[in-house]
């Protein structure tokens, strides 16, 4: 009876010294929570009102919402009895150990942040990175979202894109399609010129600035081969590019111009 009873007062003495605190940090996580949950969704207002970029809205967000919690969890601890100066020494020597372990990561946060600064893509933009080409999804702290014109996912990390070479297709709002056609010899170039650059200037979605060209490029083994270079904006390149050779065909076709044999038609791809 008495062993029991040193428990019991024990026990007492425990939740009369510590209770309290464990009740404190249960509603300070609580209102804390909520707090958090608040001030982020008025930051996201905030920044939708003020039309900020897509991309540095999420990022921001996110980065915010971390901080905040990470604050939150450290004044939890410390409402518990635990020391600040102790704590931030723990923290310290873990956040060393955590970084040296995770150095990839750390760059990665490093490149994220170097993206929002200097902004080389957005969102939507179709871009070439890292041997992949897509059009930007999101971008998150760490990785950045493309999808490829498969509609595949590809993450890339902020790391390697931040420190590699970046090509933008939609930054400059405008593209060139560039195509070679041949034809024969015999045929004058001067008519060719025109019936390839009627078939450009006839189509909508070719940019009349700058305007489409036709030049000769080079006299190839069988075929005189002629350089078709129509501008467009990004999201009618694919549009623009296979019109661009069927119409050309029919067109050379109508007029009696002969592609000859064996047919080439080369491509220079800058966009796979």
């Amino acid at each position: 009876m008495e062993d029991a009873q040193v428990w019991i007062d024990k026990g007492i003495d425990f939740i009369t010294q510590y209770g309290p605190k464990v009740i404190g940090a249960i509603l300070i996580y609580i209102i804390g929570s909520w707090i958090i949950k608040k001030l982020v969704g008025v930051l996201r207002k905030v920044m939708a009102k003020g039309s900020y970029d897509q991309s540095l809205q999420k990022f921001l967000m996110n980065l915010v919402s971390w901080a905040l919690k990470i604050f939150l969890i450290i004044t939890v601890i410390s409402t518990l009895g635990v020391e600040t100066t102790s704590l931030a020494a723990v923290i310290a020597a873990a956040g060393l150990a955590v970084g040296l372990a995770l150095q990839g990561s750390l760059s990665n946060f490093a490149g994220g942040v170097l993206i929002m600064i200097f902004k080389p893509y957005r969102i939507g933009d179709l871009i070439e990175a890292q041997g992949e080409l897509g059009s930007v999804k999101e971008i998150e702290i760490f990785t950045t979202k493309l999808v490829s014109p498969e509609n595949k996912l590809i993450i890339v990390p902020n790391g390697a894109m931040a420190n590699g070479n970046i090509v933008n297709y939609t930054a400059e709002g405008k593209i060139r399609v560039d195509a070679v056609i041949g034809v024969a010899y015999e045929e004058d170039i001067k008519k060719v010129k025109e019936v390839l650059l009627d078939v450009l200037t006839s189509n909508p979605k070719v940019l009349k600035d700058p305007e489409p060209s036709v030049n000769v490029l080079e006299l190839a083994d069988s075929s005189v081969n002629f350089a078709v270079r129509p501008f467009s904006k990004p999201e009618d390149y694919w549009d623009v590019y296979f019109a661009t050779y069927e119409k050309c065909k029919l067109a050379l076709d109508k007029a009696g111009i002969e592609i000859p044999y064996p047919h080439e038609v080369e491509v220079i791809k800058h966009a796979k």
